[in-house]
């Protein structure tokens, strides 16, 4: 993960016809990926918002 996303852990997932999903927006707050996850979803489709972050592990 960059650090571009790690300091943007919302991010707002399509799910596709396929069973699979596909991130397609990031964002630092959750209030804006609500706000943008309305818009999105006025056009049709299934969007989700979820917090991705990912835990660094050392080794």
């Amino acid at each position: 993960m960059t650090y571009r996303d790690e300091i943007r852990p919302w991010a707002i997932f399509q799910r596709l016809p396929n069973g699979r999903s596909k991130c397609i927006y990031r964002f630092k707050k959750r209030t804006d990926a609500d706000a943008i996850t309305c818009i999105l979803r006025q056009g049709g489709g299934i969007f989700e918002v979820t917090f991705d972050r990912q835990e660094v592990t050392q080794g």
